[in-house]
């Protein structure tokens, strides 16, 4: 006699299994289907490859080839630390002979050493001395 709680068809993947498989092709970008169920095979878990496919996708993971082609953040992060550096601007409020003059600052961080480098002060800027603001003219 059939159970009276249980629909038709099979019975879903359990959760702990379902995050698993999702675990393993995160962590693992070259693995394929296969590749995942051998090692869900190794823990003692049986799942066909169509059962890994849909959980991934489910999941919005691509396959292997796809997953392999792309670079995630952290990756790329990884790869170009040492060249990335942010830019920002602030101002400085300074008394002068001819009274207060707001001049605004431009300045560059070294994202990996988190050296800032001046790059220009200037109490009018425009787009040429922005242009330049890198030069040695205006240090």
């Amino acid at each position: 006699m059939a159970s009276a709680r249980r629909g038709p068809g099979r019975p879903k993947i359990m959760r702990e299994i379902r995050d698993l498989v999702v675990r393993m092709a995160k962590e693992n970008r070259m693995w394929g289907y296969t590749r995942i169920q051998g090692a869900l095979g190794n823990l003692g878990h049986v799942v066909g490859r169509g059962t890994i496919a849909n959980i991934l996708k489910e999941h919005g993971i691509e396959p292997a080839p796809e997953r392999c082609r792309k670079t995630t953040w952290r990756e790329f992060l990884a790869a170009h630390w040492g060249m990335i550096a942010a830019a920002d601007f602030f101002t400085v409020e300074v008394w002068t002979p001819v009274g207060l003059v707001r001049y605004l600052v431009f300045f560059v961080i070294e994202l990996s050493t988190r050296r800032v480098r001046l790059a220009g002060i200037h109490p009018a800027p425009n787009s040429d001395w922005m242009n330049s603001s890198g030069s040695k003219s205006d240090r």
